[in-house]
């Protein structure tokens, strides 16, 4: 098993890649390994509730369902 440190820093203004570091996270748990997220710059904000709500990658599920599947897998999100 495998640590993972995954890094987003795009944020509501670009929903797909902003999706990709919760969406790669799971994919890695799935997978049998830890993994973690930490954010910075435009990221820090999808953790707002109003703005998840309103995010929705291409091809992913809606950022608000990924952010919670991360969080029911308690992922750590570093800020």
């Amino acid at each position: 098993m495998a640590r993972i440190l995954y890094y987003g820093n795009s944020g509501s203004n670009d929903p797909t890649r902003a999706g990709l570091t919760f969406n790669h996270a799971l994919g890695a748990i799935d997978a049998g390994h830890q993994a973690e997220i930490f954010l910075a710059g435009e990221a820090t904000y999808l953790l707002k509730d109003h703005i998840a709500k309103e995010v929705f990658p291409v091809a992913m599920p809606p950022l608000k369902d990924l952010m919670g599947k991360v969080i029911e897998h308690r992922v750590p999100i570093y800020v």
